[in-house]
């Protein structure tokens, strides 16, 4: 028996329905849902709880049902374009609509006869076309970078798993790695003091925050973005490796190591500090530690409703290393280079969004008008 894919509302996100991670229902379930109305190709499915107001374009219809939190909008073709009613959905002069027609305490969601409340604003038919086609254009665009990107991630995952257990080595280097505990490699420290009220826009000094450290950084500071005035917090050494001893999450979250590439960086409470005893390359360890190592940390964390991880929990942690610190420092450079990568396609698409949004912007409330053939019009 062919199994019938239903549509929930997690299935519609940024813009597109994926088919592919869904519930799956028999036939007589299928039956049953599709008596209010089968799903086609080029259909609208809107969300109308958890959460509200996202919107998708159904690319295929064979054995597809909507689950009850989702709606389905068909557009006559004589008078809509059915991607310009699906990226007008998604404009700000929509979303404010949906947010002020949705209702509920601890789940907002929007009723279905509300659904057919919302106002478009609507140019003639051959320029609903020519708005979509532009809009299509960019989100091929941005599409083409978050493929470049995710492969890019997946290389450098793949790099770490080769380069950072010395199954790969790179050329000019050879002979065993050696084993050694946490403790042996580095001194354990605690950063103190320094709270959210601490940080302020201008401060004289730079600061880190432990929540920084699974929120705005990965395996290095590059660049401190938060400042103080309080000279409160351990003053950091170039070298130092940073991770966070507490969080509300999950014990995988305090599993984040951060190099520290500068002196002076004043060190927050909740941070354990690893400062190497001899020369070793933070970076490398940085990454050895929070992606070779990761599950073993996590697993020695402490705690329910909030999660502690301490110094002395990791003091007997084994790595296994490169002998000649060179080679940590090859393999370093290597990352390095992955990362540059990786924060160059992330800025380019994150230019890319803010220039479609800011197009949308001006496109569907007719600020800005485009030209139609003639032949089209």
């Amino acid at each position: 028996m062919t199994p019938f894919k239903m549509i929930r509302t997690t299935n519609v996100r940024n813009g597109r329905i994926d088919t592919n991670d869904v519930k799956y229902a028999d036939e007589e379930t299928y039956l049953q849902w599709i008596r209010r109305g089968a799903p086609k190709k080029g259909d609208i499915i809107f969300t109308r709880e958890a959460p509200v107001g996202e919107a998708g374009v159904l690319e295929h219809e064979e054995g597809v049902f909507l689950g009850q939190r989702t709606v389905m909008y068909r557009t006559d073709s004589r008078k809509a374009d059915n991607y310009f009613v699906f990226y007008s959905l998604q404009s700000t002069f929509c979303q404010r609509q949906i947010e002020n027609l949705s209702n509920g305490g601890t789940v907002a969601h929007v009723r279905v006869p509300d659904c057919g409340e919302i106002i478009l604003n609507m140019p003639p038919l051959p320029e609903q076309k020519k708005i979509a086609q532009i809009l299509s254009t960019w989100d091929q665009a941005i599409t083409a970078t978050e493929r470049l990107l995710e492969n890019s991630q997946q290389r450098k995952k793949g790099l770490m798993q080769q380069l950072l257990t010395g199954k790969k080595r790179l050329p000019g280097f050879e002979g065993e790695w050696a084993e050694a505990r946490l403790d042996e490699l580095f001194a354990f420290k605690k950063g103190k003091g320094l709270s959210k009220s601490a940080v302020v826009k201008n401060g004289n000094y730079k600061c880190v925050l432990y929540g920084e450290l699974y929120t705005k950084y990965g395996e290095v500071i590059r660049e401190v973005v938060s400042r103080c005035d309080d000279q409160d917090g351990l003053v950091s050494k170039k070298g130092d490796i940073l991770l966070p001893s507490s969080t509300t999450t999950s014990g995988i979250d305090l599993a984040n190591a951060t190099a520290v590439v500068e002196d002076g960086i004043l060190l927050g409470g909740d941070i354990i500090v690893l400062r190497p005893k001899s020369q070793h390359d933070p970076i490398f360890f940085s990454h050895l530690l929070t992606h070779i190592k990761k599950y073993e940390i996590a697993s020695r964390a402490q705690g329910i409703t909030i999660i502690h991880l301490y110094g002395s929990d990791l003091k007997d942690l084994v790595v296994k290393t490169p002998v000649c610190n060179a080679e940590q420092k090859a393999i370093s450079e290597v990352m390095t280079i992955a990362d540059s990568g990786i924060e160059a396609l992330s800025r380019r698409l994150a230019c890319l969004k803010q220039e479609k949004k800011a197009l949308m912007q001006q496109l569907l409330t007719g600020k800005r008008r485009v030209q139609v053939d003639t032949e089209a019009a």
